[in-house]
């Protein structure tokens, strides 16, 4: 198992916060998920798809000292903070550099950290222990530092951490069963992922009839008209004939699920998910912006 890609447990998408006693509640870190393996000096990390990244990060060497235990797996989220909040874009960046002296000066200007919240094994297997025994554990054999530390939980109180993540602009929470095991590459309701609900202005370019849907796009730094998803959900009937009424003359394109047409015209989406490639999840329309300008829908880290 040591320096084999492991696919991690993951999260079930949970509706809305909830205080219970048989759960531990941690914040939902907005970064990459990171499996950090380590035997005496050596550490490697990889990505959820199994992807060495050991040599973007330097900061690595610092991790692999504070770990205490002469082997170890380790399950993480690696962030890159901005003031007091993790950025998902800055870890991102990261992720994406290659060249030795961009890297070298990425320690500086986006310094990352490794958030651990659960250990597999050490000089022997924990993934059947329950999960309490598991953190104990992590207590024990990782020293924080500003490269690594063991992630904060609230027993019972979900309602609580939910209200502290909203307040400092966090993605949500995670809930956990306190005698859940770790099941690698499995979705478990064991754990819940309850995200925040965000808002975001985008822009159309393209719609779809069966069923009635939105392509969606955003302008970024390097990319613009990106498509970031469909949405499908929130739109009344005068919404979707006053689009089409629209949208005739603006096609540009068209394919075997899409017309494209011009991208001019914006509307507001919900949101409960994104992926690691700005793919929006779990959407819900809320209106059109008929004065927002196009390049004005930008992706706000």
């Amino acid at each position: 198992m040591l320096f084999t890609r492991i696919k991690p447990m993951l999260l079930s998408l949970g509706k809305e916060p909830f205080d219970d006693d048989d759960f531990i509640f941690e914040p939902k870190w907005d970064g990459w998920r990171i499996l950090l393996h380590k035997q005496g000096e050596r550490i490697e990390a990889y990505t959820s798809n199994g992807h060495s990244v050991t040599d973007k990060f330097p900061e690595l060497k610092e991790v692999a000292a504070a770990i205490k235990a002469h082997t170890a797996i380790l399950d993480s989220e690696g962030i890159v903070l901005r003031g007091q909040r993790p950025v998902f874009d800055d870890f991102t960046y990261r992720g994406r550099l290659s060249n030795s002296t961009r890297i070298k000066s990425a320690v500086h200007t986006h310094p990352a950290s490794f958030i651990v919240f659960d250990v597999l094994c050490t000089d022997r297997e924990h993934m059947k222990e329950p999960l309490l025994e598991r953190k104990q554990r992590i207590s024990e054999i990782v020293a924080a530092s500003p490269s690594i530390m063991p992630t904060m939980y609230l027993t019972g109180k979900g309602n609580a951490l939910f209200e502290l993540t909203k307040e400092h602009n966090m993605e949500g929470i995670v809930a956990k069963r306190k005698a859940s095991r770790y099941i690698p590459d499995t979705k478990s309701k064991d754990w819940l992922q309850i995200n925040h609900v965000k808002t975001v202005d985008v822009l159309i370019l393209g719609y779809r009839t069966s069923p009635f849907g939105l392509v969606i796009g955003l302008n970024f730094r390097t990319v613009k008209n990106k498509p970031v998803g469909v949405v499908e959900l929130g739109f009344k009937q005068e919404d979707k004939l006053q689009f089409l009424e629209l949208a005739q003359r603006l096609h540009t394109t068209e394919d075997e699920k899409t017309q494209w047409i011009q991208p001019c015209l914006c509307c507001r989406i919900e949101y409960l998910e994104r992926t690691d490639m700005h793919q929006l999840k779990t959407t819900l329309f809320k209106g059109f912006l008929l004065d927002k300008k196009p390049e004005d829908c930008v992706w706000i880290s």
